[in-house]
């Protein structure tokens, strides 16, 4: 057997219904959509979420959170381990942050300091937001956490 000689097994492959082709075909006159109406209409339909008219769902629930809504703040995401790199008493903000390649995302996002890792340097670091952790961990090593606005 080669590949031109496969043939689909009998009953697998259903013929195209043709609609609209005389009344004696069964689906003739008004091709099986029933009579007037919006969806009996050639090239009509509704588009897609359409409800009749009535006050879609989409519309109906409260705009909240996400982004591109005011409250929505994405950030920046720095772990206290990666702030060794740092030396000893420096001032750690966004811009010595961005120097340093940590702080890496679109200008205007927030710093925030998490608690992953452990901290050998005395630091005073400047963000937007600390986890707890964070903070702890700061602090045990002799350093400031303060938080910008």
């Amino acid at each position: 057997m080669r590949l031109h000689e496969l043939r689909a097994s009998a009953g697998a492959r259903r013929e195209r219904r043709r609609v609209g082709r005389g009344e004696s075909s069964g689906l003739g006159k008004t091709a099986g959509r029933g009579t007037k109406g919006q969806l009996s209409r050639a090239g009509s339909g509704r588009r897609l979420r359409f409800e009749g008219g009535q006050m879609p769902l989409i519309r109906r629930l409260p705009k909240v959170g996400g982004p591109g809504s005011p409250s929505h703040v994405v950030y920046i995401v720095v772990n206290v381990g990666q702030l060794n790199q740092f030396e000893d008493g420096a001032i750690v903000d966004l811009t010595a942050l961005r120097e340093r390649g940590l702080a890496r995302g679109p200008a205007g996002c927030q710093v925030k300091i998490l608690g992953k890792g452990e901290l050998q340097r005395r630091l005073t670091v400047r963000a937007h937001a600390f986890s707890e952790a964070a903070r702890k961990k700061i602090e045990a090593a002799g350093g400031r956490a303060e938080v910008e606005s």
